[in-house]
């Protein structure tokens, strides 16, 4: 009898791949649906959905009912502390209420979406309040996992999409300070993947691991491996002085239109990188190298 799995996060661009990944390895999957984020399921016909939010667990608990796991994929990367979207509540708090959750209908095996370079001392409130989110799984009685992701990218994603988009548009890609920080992107098919393994399998359980592709890359080398993957012999840069952008962003990121926030300049400087060597070996995935990956994300259709 196939197993039912619990997904919250499941609508945006990593969610929707987990989702796929968990169908194709012949898992059901209920997924919770906040208000005004059923546009984003087309294509997912084959799934309940539950009405609801992380937010607001009270009443979740029939729905849930019967499931074998619980996938917690919530998180932001920008606050907007006006609506009350900031990282306390939906980093902290949700994971809060989605352990109580599964812990309250009887379920043992609970997967939870983390962050590379979270731990208590970070400079970022992301990171750190990542870490408080892993620490409340970790004091849990359940059978859990949390993957660490650096960049992940693909169709569909904000980070990469935007440099390709800024690279075939503007005649010079403006970098922040030097661009010798380092980034370890992977595939958002990977990702999806080790959610679904790590459920399918014997593995993993009371385990943290670094999700990354197979190494790191600098970002002025990134921008390039970008340029190739569309054709371009090069890819023109300007660097920027890093000073003058903190000032300026630490006065205006509150603003809403502002392209970048305080916390998001901090986890640039120190890099995004980790070694995702027991991802790949624990759940049996072989590593695809940054540029194969591109080449399918920025090719032709």
């Amino acid at each position: 009898m196939a197993q039912r799995v619990f997904v919250t996060g499941g609508t945006g661009f990593v969610g929707k791949s987990v989702v796929r990944a968990l169908l194709a390895q012949g898992f059901l999957v209920r997924l919770l649906v906040r208000p005004g984020s059923e546009h984003d399921l087309k294509g997912f016909e084959s799934i309940d959905r539950v009405p609801g939010d992380v937010m607001k667990p009270d009443g979740l608990a029939p729905s849930v009912g019967g499931c074998s796991a619980l996938v917690n994929l919530v998180g932001i990367i920008e606050e907007q502390r006006r609506r009350g979207v900031t990282f306390e509540r939906l980093h902290v708090q949700a994971t809060r209420n989605m352990v109580a959750l599964a812990r309250a209908v009887g379920i043992k095996r609970y997967v939870q979406m983390s962050a590379l370079g979270t731990r208590p001392d970070a400079r970022a409130r992301y990171h750190r309040t990542k870490w408080e989110a892993e620490e409340a799984v970790r004091a849990s009685d359940l059978d859990w996992t949390i993957f660490r992701p650096s960049i992940i990218f693909g169709r569909g994603d904000a980070f990469v999409s935007m440099l390709a988009r800024m690279i075939k548009r503007a005649p010079i890609v403006p970098v922040l300070g030097s661009g010798r920080y380092r980034l370890q992107p992977i595939p958002v098919e990977q990702v999806g993947e080790g959610f679904a393994r790590v459920l399918r399998g014997a593995v993993g359980v009371r385990q943290t691991y670094d999700v990354a592709g197979p190494q790191p890359v600098a970002f002025v080398d990134l921008l390039d491996e970008i340029g190739h993957a569309l054709g371009r012999a090069r890819v023109r840069k300007m660097h920027v002085p890093l000073g003058p952008v903190k000032v300026m962003t630490r006065a205006l990121d509150w603003l809403p239109f502002y392209p970048v926030s305080t916390d998001q300049l901090l986890m640039l400087e120190e890099e995004s990188v980790g070694d995702a060597s027991r991802f790949f070996a624990d759940l049996g995935i072989q590593p695809e190298p940054l540029a194969v990956g591109l080449h399918r994300m920025l090719g032709p259709s």
